[in-house]
C-alpha cells in the first residue's frame, strides 16, 4: 500500500495488521488519525480532553442557543396580533426574511473565518443577535416585526458552516459522525425548545420579554465566548505530515496517476518535528485574541475578502453539496409545516391548548431528534467502522455512511402522515404525539447523515461546503414558508390532504440518496481536479 489513488472521501480508516508495527502513522489503536495531528503545542488536534470538551460545549450552546432565539418568536404571535393587530401572514413573511438572513448571511461571513480567526464570526454573530432581540422586544409596526428576524437570522449564520468547521479543527475524522450528531442535537434542542420556553415566558411575563431574555442570555454568552473560547484557525499546511486521502483497495491495481492525482508513501514519517521543536505554546491572551490573521493576509484582507466570497460559489458545482442541502433543506421546510399546524389549529377545540401547551408539543420532537442524533451520529461511526473492517479491508468510502439514512424514508413520511391527518381529524394523545417523535427522528437522523457525508467527501472544504449547504437549505425553507399557509388552507381536506403530500414528498427526497450511493464515487472522481484546484485557489487568494 505504498501507493495511493488520490480520491477525496476514500480512506484508509484501519491500519493493515502487517503494516501496523511499521506505519509511521499516527494512530488510536488501528485506526488512522485523520487529519494526522503535528507535533506542534499549538495544534487543536493536540488539545487536552478538557479544552476539547468545553470548546465542543460552547459551540453546541451557541448552536443551541441561536436555533431557540430564531425559532421562539412564534410564541409571541398571538401577544403581537392582539396587541399591535399585526397579522399572521405578516409574521409567516418574518419567517422567510428569517431564513434569508440565516443562509445569506452565512455566505457573506463566511471568508471572515478564514482570513481573520473562528472566533471573530462567532462574536459577530451573537452581537447581530443582540440587536435582533432588542429590536423584537421593541416592536410597534408590522415592518419591525419583520425586519427584526434578518439580524435573528444573521446570528444563526455563525452556526450554519463555523462550529462544524471549529469541530472538526478539534476532533478526527473517525469521530464525525459523533461530534455532527452533537451539533444536530444541539440544533434540535434550541429548535423545538425555544417555542416551549418562548411560551412559558409569554404566559408569565408577557411577550416582550422573549426578546429580553435573548437579550440577557446572549449578552451572557458574549462574555463567556470573548474570555474563553479559543481560537482554532491553525496552518496546517505549514507542517508535511502527508495525506491519506484516496486509498485502492486491497487487490485493485493502482493506476497511474494524472497531473491531478497525488501519490504519496503510507509510511511517511512526520517532517513537522524541527519546525515544532522551536515553536512556543501560544499564551492564554494570544489563544483569545479578537482577531487571529491568517499567514497570507495582505494588508486588511479587504481584496482577499471579496475574492473568496466569489470563490466560494464555486461550491455549487459539487453534486454533493446539493444533496446535503437538498436533506438538511427538507427538514427545515417540513419543519414550517407542522409547526405551523400546531399554531393554527391547536389553539382551538377539540384541543383548546395555550402556549405552554402548544409548547410541549415540541418535546415528542425533541425525544426523536435525540434518537435521530445517536442513530445518525455515534452509530454511524460505528457502522463506518464495522463496514471498513467487514467488506473494504480498512477502506472507507464517504458514501458507507448513507446506509444509515434509509429509515428516515420510512419514519418521517409516517410521522407527517400520522400529524397531519390527526390534526385534521381532531386526533387527541397519542397518535399525533407518535407522528411528531417520528418526524423529530427525521430531523435529527437525515441532517446530521448528509452533512457528516459531504464533510467526509470534501475534507479539505468543510466550510465552504456547509455554507453552500446552508444556502440551498435555507432558500428552500424560505420557499417553503411563503407557501405553507396557502398550501394548508383551512379545512379539514386541505390539512390532510397537503400532510400527505408532504409526506411524500419527504420521501422522494430522502430517496434521492440512492442515486448519490451509486453515483457518489464517481462524482468524486469526476470532481477531483476541479477539488484541488478550489483548495489551491482558495488558499492563495
Amino acid at each position: 500500500m505504498a501507493e495511493i489513488d488520490f480520491i477525496p472521501g476514500t480512506t484508509r480508516l484501519v491500519e493493515e495488521p502487517d503494516h501496523v508495527a511499521t506505519s509511521h502513522l499516527k494512530k488510536h489503536g488501528d485506526i488512522i488519525l485523520s487529519p494526522q495531528p503535528t507535533n506542534s503545542p499549538n495544534d487543536p488536534l493536540n488539545w487536552s480532553l478538557p479544552r476539547r470538551v468545553w470548546h465542543a460545549a460552547l459551540l453546541c450552546f451557541v448552536t443551541a442557543l441561536t436555533a431557540a432565539t430564531s425559532n421562539d418568536a412564534s410564541s409571541g404571535q398571538d401577544g403581537m396580533n392582539n396587541d399591535l393587530g399585526i397579522s399572521y401572514n405578516a409574521m409567516n413573511t418574518g419567517a422567510g426574511v428569517l431564513f434569508i438572513g440565516i443562509g445569506y448571511f452565512t455566505l457573506l461571513i463566511s471568508p471572515a473565518a478564514w482570513l481573520y480567526g473562528r472566533r471573530i464570526t462567532f462574536l459577530i454573530c451573537m452581537v447581530l443577535g443582540v440587536i435582533g432581540a432588542i429590536w423584537f422586544a421593541k416592536v410597534e409596526t408590522t415592518e419591525d416585526s419583520i425586519w427584526n428576524q434578518l439580524f435573528v437570522g444573521a446570528s444563526e449564520a455563525c452556526a450554519e458552516a463555523n462550529v462544524q468547521l471549529s469541530l472538526s479543527e478539534v476532533f478526527f475524522l473517525h469521530q464525525r459522525g459523533a461530534v455532527l450528531g452533537m451539533y444536530v442535537l444541539s440544533t434540535s434542542i434550541g429548535t423545538y425548545l425555544g417555542p416551549l420556553i418562548g411560551g412559558i415566558v409569554a404566559d408569565s411575563l408577557g411577550w416582550r420579554w422573549i426578546g429580553w431574555l435573548a437579550v440577557i442570555i446572549s449578552g451572557a454568552t458574549i462574555l463567556v465566548l470573548f474570555f474563553t473560547m479559543e481560537e482554532t484557525l491553525f496552518d496546517r499546511s505549514a507542517y508535511d505530515v502527508g495525506t491519506i486521502d484516496g486509498v485502492h483497495e486491497v487487490g485493485e491495481t493502482p493506476e497511474v496517476p494524472s497531473e491531478n492525482e497525488k501519490v504519496t508513501d503510507l509510511n511517511k514519517s512526520p517532517s513537522d518535528v524541527p519546525v515544532a521543536e522551536t515553536e512556543k505554546k501560544k499564551t492564554y491572551w494570544q489563544r483569545i485574541q479578537l482577531i487571529t490573521l491568517a499567514p497570507n493576509v495582505v494588508g486588511t484582507g479587504f481584496k482577499q475578502y471579496f475574492s473568496r466570497l466569489l470563490h466560494t460559489l464555486r461550491v455549487f458545482t459539487f453534486p454533493a453539496v446539493w444533496y446535503s442541502g437538498f436533506q438538511w433543506g427538507a427538514q427545515d421546510a417540513w419543519l414550517t409545516f407542522y409547526l405551523t399546524l400546531e399554531d393554527d389549529n391547536w389553539y382551538d377545540a377539540p384541543w383548546n391548548y395555550g402556549d405552554v401547551g402548544v409548547g410541549v408539543m415540541n418535546v415528542p420532537c425533541l425525544i426523536g431528534a435525540v434518537i435521530g442524533c445517536f442513530w445518525g451520529g455515534w452509530l454511524s461511526d460505528v457502522w463506518v467502522e464495522y463496514y471498513a473492517r467487514r467488506f473494504r479491508n480498512g477502506i472507507r468510502e464517504a458514501e458507507d455512511r448513507l446506509w444509515m439514512i434509509y429509515p428516515v424514508a420510512v419514519f418521517s413520511p409516517l410521522g407527517m402522515f400520522l400529524f397531519g391527518v390527526g390534526t385534521a381529524y381532531g386526533w387527541a394523545w397519542p397518535v399525533p404525539y407518535v407522528g411528531l417523535g417520528f418526524i423529530g427522528f427525521g430531523w435529527g437522523c437525515a441532517g446530521d447523515l448528509s452533512m457528516a457525508y459531504l464533510m467526509d467527501a470534501y475534507p479539505e472544504m468543510v466550510l465552504e461546503g456547509m455554507v453552500g449547504v446552508s444556502v440551498v437549505n435555507n432558500t428552500l425553507a424560505c420557499l417553503f414558508t411563503f407557501t405553507a399557509s396557502i398550501w394548508l388552507g383551512g379545512g379539514v381536506d386541505s390539512v390532510r390532504n397537503c400532510m400527505i403530500e408532504v409526506g411524500v414528498l419527504d420521501f422522494l427526497f430522502v430517496m434521492t440518496t440512492i442515486p448519490m450511493m451509486y453515483y457518489g464515487k464517481k462524482c468524486r472522481r469526476w470532481t477531483l481536479a476541479r477539488y484541488e484546484d478550489f483548495v489551491r485557489i482558495r488558499d492563495t487568494l
